[in-house]
């Protein structure tokens, strides 16, 4: 099955436990809504939350988001009761099933063949896989990772507090900026040394995007948690698209549309793009060998991302009319 090229600019987590967030999700305004059966549930609550997730699918009207299910952990007796009554009563209405705190490829390999079976029993559409980068075996095994199952899986997403977590790191809040990652300028006659904050998440985040990039997977940034912050989630999600994540986690209904802000293209990146296609049409027509534009050269890359960039306005046009 070829992955379909959905987009990803926000995807609002939703407790299955809460049904009244569940009826409200299909218009939030979120590209994709994961319908949480993990973290977000009580284990006292793990069965009612599947009950509510899967009367939740086949109610509601999901056309104008995409939607998936994150499925409780593998090292969890939820985990396969969670795939066999979700798939085998709604499958038809799932895009895609999320995987928490993937490992190694093994992980993805047994969902697959769970809903390898299951799809076939039913007559079920194949569904499309996204994976949890949350521990440090998972971010270790990477690379292994996004290679697994290329027909099903189809992004990555980094889970930024199981992360820390995993590798025992020190840090102030999920997805925000630590003051103690920091370095202080070299002293002055005056004695007066500035702190610049660094990205904690950096090379986590850029590890995990090479591995999608290299692989035909989409990157995905996790949570900012901090819902109270617009301007901490607004740089988050800015720095994660200055590394090549193309969308980010809204814990909250109001991050979503910061999410979709920061991750929509400009109007001038939209504009200039256009541009540069022309160019290259132009010195086609005219068998010119290099292209330029306001004086400047442009390559095979730039044409490259103005090809990426023109085709995501379009799905963004599409989706708004």
């Amino acid at each position: 099955m070829a992955i379909k090229n959905r987009l990803h600019r926000s995807e609002l987590a939703v407790p299955g436990s809460n049904p009244r967030m569940l009826a409200k999700a299909p218009d939030a305004g979120a590209d994709v809504v994961f319908l949480d059966l993990e973290d977000a549930v009580a284990p006292d609550d793990k069965e009612e939350a599947r009950h509510n997730v899967i009367e939740a699918l086949r109610s509601l009207d999901w056309s104008k988001c995409s939607v998936s299910v994150r499925i409780n952990g593998l090292d969890t007796h939820y985990c396969y009761r969670d795939l066999v009554e979700v798939v085998e009563q709604v499958g038809d209405k799932l895009d895609t099933i999320l995987i928490p705190k993937v490992n190694g490829p093994e992980d993805i390999y047994f969902v697959a063949t769970l809903l390898d079976q299951i799809e076939q029993a039913k007559g079920w559409q194949p569904i499309n896989l996204h994976a949890l980068i949350e521990t440090a075996a998972g971010m270790d095994n990477v690379k292994e990772i996004s290679r697994a199952c290329p027909e099903r899986l189809e992004a990555l997403v980094f889970g930024v507090a199981d992360y820390a977590a995993s590798i025992q790191a020190r840090t102030t809040n999920i997805g925000g900026a630590n003051p103690d990652y920091a370095m202080l300028t070299d002293a002055s006659s005056s004695d007066r040394r500035e702190s610049h904050w660094g990205d904690q998440w950096h090379f986590a985040i850029a590890r995990m995007v090479v591995a999608c990039r290299a692989n035909g997977l989409r990157p995905i940034d996790g949570p900012f948690g901090d819902f109270s912050d617009p301007d901490g989630y607004l740089a988050a999600a800015r720095r994660a698209a200055a590394l090549g994540c193309e969308g980010k986690w809204a814990i909250h209904p109001s991050q979503i549309s910061l999410a979709n802000q920061v991750f929509t293209p400009s109007d001038e990146e939209v504009e200039r793009a256009r541009r540069i296609l022309a160019a290259m049409e132009e010195a086609a027509r005219e068998g010119k060998g290099a292209v330029s534009l306001d004086g400047r050269l442009i390559d095979a890359a730039s044409i490259r991302m103005a090809q990426n960039l023109t085709a995501k306005i379009e799905q963004i046009n599409a989706r708004s009319r």
